[in-house]
């Protein structure tokens, strides 16, 4: 028995079914409950089943899936808190993330496995805990938080199925950039 290592075909895909599960218990009692997970794909049904109602529940969901998606977001009443985007770049990413917040213990796995039926059932994968809290905040920040806040190459998944560009950044910078080329423009 491993304490840890969570192993497909094995109890990789019921323990994230039981991690998603446990935000949904902890939003049903008013607590924080957030899921983020970037990987290449997600198509297994139970899973999609399990996120929808952890949407319904109030989980604040976010995907970073670069290829192929069988989830909706954004459909009022089953996963208008659920967001997906894609980050396209030149290079092939290989990293999976799952991201728990769990009452603030923010439970941090790394796996060879994307939310797939030949992933979870068909084959040998991994995930492993990032137990250091360094190493935790780091996997966080460079791993989830990064591409969350990509807007250069990412695409946003609309409820429809279809992808667009993310909606301009009006930081301060650009204010600031805004203000200034209004300024500059000829009085009409």
């Amino acid at each position: 028995r491993m304490k840890h290592l969570w192993l497909s075909p094995f109890t990789l895909h019921k323990r994230v079914v039981a991690a998603v599960r446990n935000e949904v218990r902890l939003a049903k009692e008013g607590k924080p409950a957030r899921i983020i997970a970037k990987m290449n794909a997600l198509l297994e049904p139970e899973l999609i089943e399990e996120l929808y109602t952890a949407s319904q529940a109030g989980v604040q969901i976010d995907l970073v899936i670069r290829g192929v998606c069988a989830l909706r977001p954004g459909v009022p009443g089953l996963s208008e808190n659920i967001r997906v985007r894609s980050v396209v770049g030149r290079f092939l990413e290989h990293t999976r993330i799952c991201y728990f917040q769990n009452e603030g213990a923010e439970d941090v796995y790394l796996s060879s496995a994307d939310w797939m039926d030949r992933n979870f059932f068909r084959r040998i994968e991994l995930a492993f805990p990032v137990l250091d809290p360094a190493l935790k905040a780091r996997v966080i920040r460079e791993g989830l938080q990064a591409y969350l806040d990509d807007a250069n190459q990412a695409w946003i998944m609309k409820s429809d199925g279809a992808y667009e560009p993310p909606a301009p950044r009006r930081g301060k910078a650009r204010v600031v950039q805004e203000e200034l080329l209004r300024s500059l423009a000829p009085a009409v």
